[in-house]
């Protein structure tokens, strides 16, 4: 742990806030067109998630000023996305009619509380339990886990560890005594009663490593997997009423709002672990060298509202792209204030800031995690698996293609404040170059199927023009002799009949053999009119039409 001069310092109003994307798997037989959200709604009595019809007034309380000023901050284009939009009836008795919202909201009740065991031998402490949520998104499968938690008066150096530990879905290692690497040693969630619902297990290093030997995807913790039911992981053998698969490794990206006795006392060691806190162990060393410490402030500081004075405001963000983090002074009581202050901003426009860079990162991922899959499963000898690919692509890019109308943007906001911080953390978490890529995927494989069914209709078309060419000959030839060979007009019926059959037989069997030999007859061709070929070589080149393999030009 941290023993510095931060050591003495507390907390006094924190908020954490995770966000874990998850990629929604649809299971088998259910009606493709069909939304995950609308699975989950149907999940029964004994399905813990309950749809929030409408967001502003999830807590039951009236749309406020907290409300309005989160509606206000977002472009509106952004609003649509997040908000929905409204329609009017064109009647004498028009009513406004609530738009849909591209963000379907599920709520998980149960849960009241969260008790932490930090490291082996310390004491339990307990928080409060604001909101678990899960959100859904219109024509994208993605899902976030959205987990809020809040304390009052914890030591500075708890919450740095509390920050770097708790939030990972599975344990990267074991240390000499068992214990997972990097994880709180213990998490239970807890019921209004106090009754324990679930307990992490990092420590069951056997379940982890029997399950990744088994299925080649790393389990979940069951703390965690105990929050997400009835969903279950995709390669799992259970069943559930949806399947979600992992988008990133086990460091879900999180946001924390810190009220400090005194922001100024914190030295630069503990800013960088603070800011570096998704990446950096609180009781490691500094990499000194390292371009993330020697360039901290620039690259991940926002101190548009630290002066650093006694007068103020001393409000510091710090933002690297997988952690988003609010630390101000306790005893200034615009900064904690629920309604109009920076706490109300904090849980309202910077959540939603934080999630829209995230759901764009999580989003672009499946794209091309749906482009390695489809490439993976192509067999080119197979026409199925052509045709099969070929549909996965197409749709693959028109899914792209509404994404990129409909969420994909840069500015999000006219407020300088919100719209450098959206900036800082996309940059951080390389979303246009990432973005670029899939686009420049798609156009690849777009690109490979036009010229593969250029190709093939060019083939068609050189068959085509092959057997027409051969059957020039007998068109000629029965024009030129007349098409009485056969004078059997006054013949019985059944004799024309077989005449007919006969000939119908004879003619079909011919157009197969030249389609059979239309490569070999194209490539004979080619030898008969290359003139730089003496005439007894190209003649010969005719006897070579019924082998096996076409004569070379």
């Amino acid at each position: 742990m941290m023993t510095n001069t931060t050591s003495d310092h507390t907390v006094r109003n924190f908020r954490e806030v995770l966000f874990w994307p998850v990629q929604m798997m649809p299971l088998a037989g259910a009606r493709n067109a069909q939304p995950h959200w609308e699975l989950l709604a149907q999940g029964g009595k004994d399905n813990p998630w309950r749809r929030l019809e409408d967001r502003f007034q999830a807590d039951g309380l009236d749309f406020d000023e907290r409300h309005y000023k989160e509606f206000v901050t977002f472009l509106p284009y952004v609003q649509r996305f997040i908000y929905g939009e409204t329609r009017s009836r064109m009647s004498d008795n028009a009513s406004d009619l609530p738009g849909g919202s591209a963000i379907k909201i599920f709520r998980r009740c149960g849960v009241s509380a969260l008790r932490l065991i930090l490291r082996e031998g310390e004491e339990p402490i307990t928080l409060n339990v604001e909101h678990i949520e899960l959100w859904f998104f219109d024509d994208i499968s993605v899902a976030f886990l959205k987990v809020e938690l809040s304390a009052t008066d914890l030591p500075f150096t708890w919450v740095c560890d509390l920050l770097y530990r708790f939030g990972r879905a599975y344990p990267t290692g074991w240390d000499e005594n068992g214990h997972g690497k990097h994880n709180v040693h213990r998490a239970e969630w807890l019921s209004a009663d106090g009754a324990v619902l679930a307990v992490s297990d990092s420590d069951n290093h056997k379940k982890f490593l029997s399950y990744t030997r088994e299925r080649r995807s790393p389990g979940i913790s069951e703390h965690w997997d105990f929050l997400l039911r009835p969903l279950v992981l995709d390669p799992s053998k259970e069943t559930g009423i949806l399947r979600y698969r992992q988008i990133e490794y086990h460091r879900m990206p999180l946001m924390a709002f810190l009220a400090v006795d005194n922001p100024r006392g914190i030295d630069r060691e503990n800013w960088l672990h603070l800011g570096l806190v998704a990446t950096l162990p609180p009781d490691e060393a500094l990499p000194t060298y390292d371009p993330d410490v020697a360039e901290f402030e620039s690259r991940y500081c926002y101190d548009r509202f630290w002066t650093d004075t006694e007068t103020g405001p001393n409000t510091r963000f710090l933002c690297t792209g997988r952690a988003f983090l609010v630390v101000g002074d306790a005893h200034d009581d615009y900064f904690h204030d629920k309604a109009r202050g920076i706490l109300a901003q904090f849980r309202h426009q910077y959540v939603l800031l934080f999630l829209i860079t995230h759901f764009h990162r999580a989003s672009l991922l499946v794209f091309s995690n749906r482009i390695a899959d489809a490439v993976h499963d192509l067999d080119i000898r197979e026409p199925q698996s052509i045709n099969r690919f070929r549909r996965r692509i197409y749709a693959g890019f028109e899914a792209f293609l509404r994404f990129t109308h409909r969420y994909w943007y840069h500015e999000l906001s006219e407020r300088s404040h919100v719209q450098s911080l959206y900036r800082l953390c996309s940059k951080h978490l390389s979303n246009d170059s990432l973005y670029q890529e899939v686009k420049e995927d798609l156009r690849d494989m777009s690109q490979y199927l036009d010229s593969n069914t250029q190709r093939q209709q060019s083939t068609t078309i050189v068959r085509l023009t092959v057997v027409t060419t051969f059957s020039m000959i007998g068109t000629v030839a029965t024009g030129l002799l007349g098409m009485n060979l056969i004078a059997e007009a006054d013949a019985p019926i059944s004799t024309r009949l077989t005449y007919f059959l006969v000939t119908t037989l004879i003619t079909a069997l011919l157009m197969l053999l030249a389609i059979l030999k239309s490569k070999q007859l194209s490539s004979v061709m080619d030898t008969l009119a290359d003139d730089q070929k003496s005439l007894r070589t190209r003649l010969a080149g005719l006897g070579k039409a019924w082998q096996r393999n076409p004569p070379k030009p």
